[in-house]
């Protein structure tokens, strides 16, 4: 972990049901990337990773998004849904960040203390 590149690779939810959920998934690890993000975007396709990243806002922002803050062993902490123009408060240890569209994390199992794994 931690040796990711800015780029495209696929998220997989480890749900509790027992099964696996998989998502297309963008990398943002540069700070370029991460400073990015999603801004003056109308979609995001599956989810995108923001490392390191402890906290991030919507400001500029087109569209709500699913913030689920994740610690360094990527077991999930906190999902939050932000509306554009809000800033959201570091979290305890988070190391990184997932974004995606409003409401889609519930679908694909995403919860607290739900593991996830990328690649």
């Amino acid at each position: 972990m931690g040796h990711w590149r800015d780029g495209h690779g696929t998220l997989t939810v480890h749900r509790r049901q027992g099964d696996e959920v998989r998502v297309p998934l963008e990398f943002a690890v540069s700070y370029r990337a991460r400073t990015r993000g999603l801004l003056g975007r109308d979609a995001v396709e599956g989810a995108l990773l923001l490392s390191p990243a402890a906290s991030v806002h919507t400001f500029g922002m087109r569209m709500a998004i699913d913030v689920a803050y994740l610690d360094r062993s990527l077991h999930v902490l906190a999902v939050r849904t932000m509306p554009p123009g809000r800033l959201g408060l570091p979290r305890l240890r988070s190391r990184h960040v997932l974004e995606a569209g409003a409401g889609v994390m519930a679908g694909w199992g995403v919860g607290v203390g739900v593991r996830v794994s990328v690649g």
